[in-house]
């Protein structure tokens, strides 16, 4: 058997890690630039031990000759989000990649098809071309994307397989599918909680904005055009402020906007 050059092999997934990490922040910064937010939380990358490499190798039956041809996580990318509809958004951006910089070969759905264990992620399989001093060099790398809460889940099942040698005690396995369960539904409360605060902050802004409409007019005409009812249109105003809807605020806002261009009042 040739002896392996591991330092020499690895060398271009260590690249290819550090290229796709940098590609993924860069990604997040054209969404902070356009004053979006990005459906990527954090990134995290890591080139598999040599041990581990050797170790998926044996349990799959793979020969040490084929080790870089058929393993397709030696390189891997971790992408959090914050909200599951978020992984989504971030299958499509990758996908939007394809034939560009990187070539998707497999996705696996293991959100929608959940593992046995409770385990929820999406993984892409994907082919990255990397440039050596040797020529063009393709990687296989996995990209695993999951929320905050699928995260946690996983790291700690990850750690407690090791600790059991994969071999956990059936009482074990049904309380982490329980927890996996209950991540799970933390994720979709947390998403609910956000579109509460999301629609707030809409009907939030959209009351200041006829609240300053409404100041301005009641200012204009009263200067402008010196009427003598400006204070009862401010009481009124007042009273709809503070136990009228939004549609009252909306309404009154709209009779004082129509007011104010009959008496040629500016409408600021």
């Amino acid at each position: 058997m040739e002896l392996i050059n591991w330092e020499e092999e690895l060398l271009p997934y260590r690249q290819a890690v550090d290229e796709l990490i940098v590609k993924i922040e860069n990604i997040k910064r054209e969404y902070t630039a356009l004053k979006l937010m990005p459906p990527m939380e954090e990134v995290h990358g890591r080139v598999k031990t040599i041990s581990s490499i050797l170790d998926k190798a044996g349990r799959r039956n793979i020969p040490t000759d084929r080790i870089f041809e058929e393993l397709e996580d030696i390189a891997g990318i971790r992408i959090i989000c914050r909200f599951v509809e978020d992984i989504e958004r971030v299958v499509n951006i990758i996908r939007q990649r394809n034939s560009l910089d990187l070539e998707v070969l497999q996705e696996e759905d293991y959100i929608t098809n959940t593992k046995e264990s409770g385990y929820r992620s999406y993984h892409m399989t994907i082919k990255y071309k990397m440039i050596t001093l040797n020529g063009p060099k393709d990687i296989l790398c996995e990209i695993q994307i999951r929320t905050m809460a699928m995260n946690f889940w996983a790291s700690i099942e990850h750690s407690l397989r090791y600790k059991y040698s994969g071999n956990l005690p059936d009482e074990l396995k049904q309380r982490l599918r329980s927890c996996a369960d209950a991540a799970f539904q933390l994720d979709k409360e947390m998403a609910t909680i956000r579109d509460d605060i999301v629609e707030a902050k809409m009907i939030s802004e959209t009351k200041n904005n006829l609240v300053d409409g409404i100041v301005k007019n009641l200012h204009n005409l009263h200067y402008a055009a010196k009427m003598e009812k400006v204070s009862s249109f401010n009481k009124k105003f007042i009273e709809i402020y503070q136990n009228g809807s939004i549609e009252e605020l909306r309404e009154f806002s709209g009779r004082l906007q129509t007011m104010a261009k009959l008496y040629k009042v500016e409408y600021v």
